[in-house]
C-alpha cells in the first residue's frame, strides 16, 4: 500500500465470503483504506467454499459462475481465466451477451499453475418424480407427456388456462405467486411439497417476494419460448442475459470448486497489504452517535477477546447476530431481529462404484452415472430436497474417476432430528433414500460424509415481514454497511454478494452517500432473473 499502514483508515470485514473478500480486494484496489477481515470459520468461501473430504471436493448447494453483471464477469475472469482447452483456435473464448460479443483471452502466463482456471460447463439439471426424469423447467414433449400421461396434463393445461384468466390478486403469499404463474394442478404437482421441503412451512406463509427473488419471469409460457427457441442459439452463449437464470445451459466453473475462487481472491487480499484473520469471531460493536467506532474479536483457538478499533465495519453477519450486537433501544426492533427466521441446511457426500439410474433417451454410462448437475427430488416418501453429481460439475472435483461423487442435500433446522444425527448415523440414513428410489444399492457406497450449514438461507416468512423497519434502523449508522446474503437477510447469489460489496466500497469513498444502491441488488430489474417484466424477484 502506498501509505503507512498505521495511519490509513481501517474497515474491519466481519465474514470471508464472496461479500466481505470482494469488499477487502476492492478497498485495496481502490483506496487507501486498509480491510481488516475477520472469519469465524477455518476456510474462506463462506457457503461458496469448497469442502475437501480425502480429495472429493463438495460444492455446497452448487455455484454456477453466471452473472448478468459484466462488472461481474469480468471480476471472476481477473482471479481465475477460462481454461486453454475451452477457447476457440484463435485463442480466444468468444461468449454471446445479449446480442454482444465478448472475448476473453487466457494469459496463463500470470498464473502459477494451469489448474487455477475456470471451465465452460454445460447445464443440466432435471426433476425425479415417480421414479422418473422429468425435463426442467418443465417442456411439453413426448417424454413429459409419456411421464405425466395424456390426461394428466390436459388436466394441467386446463388449470393453467384457468390461472391465468383468474388470476391472484394481491399476490400475497408465495402458493399466489406459484398458482398464478404455473396453475393450481402444476403448482401442487411440482411446486408445493417441494417448496415446503425447503422451507420447512406451507407456502401460503411464506412471502410471494421469495418466489419473486428466486424465479422471477419464470412461467409455462417462457418454458415453452424457451424450448421453440433453444435450437435457433448458438452453443457459445455462455452468459445469456436474456434468458431466465433457471434456463441458462452453459456457464462458468472454477476446476476446484468454487472455494477455488475464493481462495485466490484472500490471498490477493493478503498480498496486498489486507489482513484476514480466520478463527475469529465477531462478537461485540462498540458505538455512538449512529457509528461504530469499535469491534470486538473472539480468538477461537483461546477464547481471547481484542478491541479493535474501526473507521468502517462491513456485516455480512447474519442480521440476527448484528442487531444483538447493536442493542437498539426500541424494543420491537430487538423482537425482529430475534424472530427473523432461517433455513439451515446439510449436506451428505457419499462416494459410490455405481449407481442405478437410467438416462432415457441418452447414453447409458457403464457405471449408471446421470448426466445431470443436480436432480430435484420430488418424491414425498424421502427427505432429500436436491442430488447433486460432483463428477459433472468438473472431473477435478473426484479424487478417483472411476468412482461417483455425490451429494445428497437436506434442508432442516439447526437443533431438529436431522441436524443432531450423528455423521455416520446420517450417511447411512441418505444412502438408505437413494436405495428407496431406486437410484443406488447401498452395497455399493464407498464411504460417505456430512457437512452442515447453519443460517444457510435466509427465510421471507414470520417476523421477516416487519424486517424494513430494522433495515431502516440499519441503515441510520453512517459507517456500517451490511452485505451479502445473511448481511441483508436476502436470498442473494454470489454475484449479487459482489454487486453489494462493490457499492459499499463506491459509498464508503463517498462517506457514506449513495448506501441505498446496496438495497437496489438483487430488488431492481438489472439484478433481477428477467429482465423488463414487472417487479418482484426470484
Amino acid at each position: 500500500m502506498a501509505t503507512d499502514p498505521k495511519l490509513a483508515k481501517v474497515a474491519v470485514i466481519a465474514g470471508a465470503g464472496p461479500a466481505g473478500l470482494t469488499a477487502a480486494l476492492e478497498l485495496l484496489r481502490r483506496s487507501d483504506i486498509r480491510p481488516l477481515v475477520f472469519e469465524a470459520d477455518t476456510q474462506v468461501g463462506g457457503i461458496s467454499k469448497t469442502v475437501n473430504y480425502r480429495g472429493n471436493r463438495m460444492d455446497l448447494g452448487g455455484h454456477r459462475f453466471f452473472s448478468r453483471s459484466d462488472w461481474v464477469m469480468r471480476w471472476w475472469q481477473q482471479i481465475l481465466p477460462v481454461a486453454p482447452d475451452e477457447v476457440d483456435a484463435d485463442g480466444t473464448l468468444r461468449i454471446g451477451y445479449q446480442q454482444q460479443s465478448h472475448e476473453f483471452t487466457p494469459a496463463l502466463r500470470n498464473w502459477d499453475s494451469a489448474d487455477a482456471v475456470m471451465l465452460v460447463r454445460q447445464r443440466l439439471s432435471r426433476i425425479f418424480y415417480r421414479r422418473r426424469f422429468f425435463d426442467y423447467p418443465l417442456k411439453l414433449n413426448a417424454a413429459t407427456l409419456k411421464n405425466m400421461g395424456a390426461v394428466e396434463t390436459l388436466r394441467i393445461g386446463l388449470s393453467y388456462a384457468q390461472a391465468q384468466l383468474l388470476q391472484r390478486r394481491p399476490e400475497g403469499s408465495l402458493e399466489d405467486f406459484f398458482i398464478n404463474r404455473f396453475g393450481d394442478r402444476l403448482y401442487r404437482t411440482f411446486f408445493k411439497d417441494y417448496t415446503e421441503k425447503v422451507w420447512g412451512v406451507a407456502c401460503t406463509e411464506i412471502s410471494a417476494e421469495w418466489g419473486a427473488q428466486r424465479i422471477k419471469g419464470l412461467s409455462v409460457t417462457k418454458a415453452l419460448m424457451h424450448a421453440v427457441t433453444t435450437r435457433f442459439r448458438s452453443p457459445a452463449d455462455t452468459v445469456q442475459k436474456q434468458t431466465e437464470t433457471s434456463l441458462i445451459e452453459r456457464f462458468l466453473y472454477p476446476k476446484f470448486g468454487p472455494g477455488q475462487m475464493w481462495e485466490e481472491v484472500a490471498r490477493r487480499v493478503g498480498a496486498g497489504g489486507g489482513e484476514i484473520h480466520m478463527r475469529h469471531r465477531v462478537v461485540g460493536l462498540e458505538h455512538a452517535k449512529r457509528k461504530v467506532s469499535a469491534v470486538l474479536v473472539r480468538d477461537e483457538s483461546d477464547g481471547s477477546v481484542r478491541r479493535v478499533l474501526c473507521d468502517h465495519f462491513i456485516s455480512t453477519l447474519p442480521v440476527r447476530d448484528l442487531a444483538a450486537m447493536l442493542k437498539p433501544d426500541d424494543a420491537q426492533l430487538v423482537q425482529i431481529a430475534a424472530r427473523l427466521p432461517y433455513r439451515d441446511f446439510m449436506t451428505a457426500g457419499l462416494l459410490l462404484r455405481r449407481m442405478q439410474t437410467r438416462n432415457a433417451g441418452g447414453p447409458e454410462p457403464a457405471n449408471g452415472m446421470p448426466p445431470d448437475n443436480w436432480i430435484y427430488i420430488q418424491e414425498p416418501d424421502v427427505k432429500i430436497g436436491r442430488l447433486q453429481v460432483f463428477n459433472n460439475w468438473s472431473p477435478a472435483l473426484v479424487a478417483d474417476p472411476q468412482t461417483i461423487w455425490l451429494g445428497l442435500e437436506y434442508f432442516c433446522k439447526e437443533g431438529d432430528a436431522l441436524w443432531r444425527m450423528d455423521d455416520a448415523a446420517f450417511v447411512d440414513f441418505a444412502a438408505a433414500e437413494l436405495e428407496r428410489i431406486g437410484m443406488i444399492d447401498r452395497r455399493d457406497v464407498l464411504d460417505g460424509t456430512v457437512v452442515r450449514v447453519p443460517k444457510a438461507y435466509p427465510a421471507y416468512f414470520g417476523e421477516y415481514r416487519r424486517f424494513g423497519a430494522l433495515r431502516s434502523y440499519l441503515n441510520e449508522f453512517a459507517n456500517l454497511y451490511p452485505i451479502g446474503r445473511n448481511g441483508m437477510h436476502r436470498y442473494n447469489n454470489q454475484d449479487h454478494s459482489m454487486l453489494a460489496a462493490n457499492s459499499a466500497v463506491d459509498a464508503m469513498l463517498k462517506d457514506g452517500q449513495g448506501k441505498e444502491a446496496i438495497w437496489a441488488i438483487n430488488a431492481e430489474d438489472d439484478y433481477h432473473e428477467e429482465i423488463g417484466s414487472s417487479k418482484g424477484k426470484g
